[in-house]
């Protein structure tokens, strides 16, 4: 069953190629949905995926930009489907 994430990163997770590890990270995992920077300095996701996919795609961000990100909000949501594959939003 398809779980949905929609998530706030703060600290310095912008101009680091952050959206684009996102995007390879979530397609490695097989999660969907989209990824895009704030005027406010802060990068939000809405992502959809199984439970474990959503948590290796998790790591993996965190693993390679654990020193950049000061906060990172996870709050869960109902899953539409709604997304084919996942996009770096400009």
């Amino acid at each position: 069953m398809n779980k949905r994430i929609h998530v706030l990163y703060s600290g310095s997770v912008q101009g680091v190629g952050f959206r684009y590890l996102a995007q390879s990270a979530a397609r490695s995992h097989g999660v969907t949905g989209w990824v895009r920077n704030l005027e406010d300095g802060r990068v939000e996701a809405l992502c959809e995926a199984e439970e474990a996919s959503l948590n290796r795609f998790l790591d993996k961000i965190k693993e390679v930009f654990g020193g950049y990100i000061k906060d990172a909000v996870v709050e869960p949501e109902e899953a539409t489907g709604e997304f084919k594959g996942f996009n770096v939003m400009l």
